[in-house]
């Protein structure tokens, strides 16, 4: 089985990475009420990446704050489940100047990809 999941891997890399970078770039820093459109924008993105990669439901929920995303894939309900949390926010990026390349502008280095907070220590 992992040698499959490894060739699928290898086969889809150019996609994955592209897909992650398309995230990366959009803004959501939800302590600043002016980006609450980035907000909804990136929360839409990950439901449509969910809906993509195969879940069987995927929502954005208002919450009367920052939407949460929900999505599920359901193989077997007598199995247990698995639960996947995680955050699409990202926190300011000021001061600016201590920034190697623009915040939102992903930027692979040695094999690695920066963003949103690569800055200078």
């Amino acid at each position: 089985m992992s040698q499959v999941w490894k060739e699928y891997q290898e086969q889809n890399q150019e996609r994955f990475l592209k897909e992650m970078m398309d995230l990366l770039r959009i803004p959501s820093i939800s302590a600043k009420s002016e980006h609450k459109d980035d907000m909804i924008r990136c929360a839409e993105a990950v439901k449509a990446s969910l809906l993509a990669s195969g879940c069987d439901k995927a929502e954005v929920m208002d919450t009367g704050g920052h939407p949460v995303v929900y999505g599920e894939k359901m193989i077997d309900p007598t199995k247990p489940t698995v639960l996947v949390y995680g955050h699409y926010d990202v926190q300011p990026v000021e001061p600016l100047e201590l920034w190697h390349t623009p915040p939102f502008e992903p930027t692979i280095k040695d094999e690695k990809v920066f963003a949103p907070r690569q800055r200078r220590r």
